[in-house]
């Protein structure tokens, strides 16, 4: 079993309160979610408002699809152009 799990640190421009981060986070949640049929969430910076993080785990038997997978996932997550990409780290586990 190959467990690949990644942390995105999102730049959210121009976001002047939590309501406004919370729609950006949602929709970037959602699109990873339904692309990729991952676990995702926000794991960091809850309070800050021009910050985000998001987490995503996915579980498989091919340590190369896991990595092709994840190498996706931040691609998607940079086309959205929802939030600049400040920081990624990906890691890959073998059970």
């Amino acid at each position: 079993m190959v467990i690949g799990s990644g942390i995105i640190t999102f730049r959210l421009h121009d976001c002047r309160s939590l309501k406004g981060k919370r729609k950006i986070v949602k929709s970037i949640i959602s699109r990873l979610r339904n692309n990729f049929n991952v676990s995702v969430a926000e794991v960091g910076s809850n309070d800050i408002h021009q910050r985000a993080e998001i987490g995503f785990v996915l579980v498989g038997n091919d340590k190369t699809v896991i990595n092709s997978k994840i190498d996706k996932i931040f691609n998607l997550a940079d086309a959205l152009g929802l939030a600049e990409i400040i920081d990624s780290k990906m890691e890959i586990i073998n059970l």
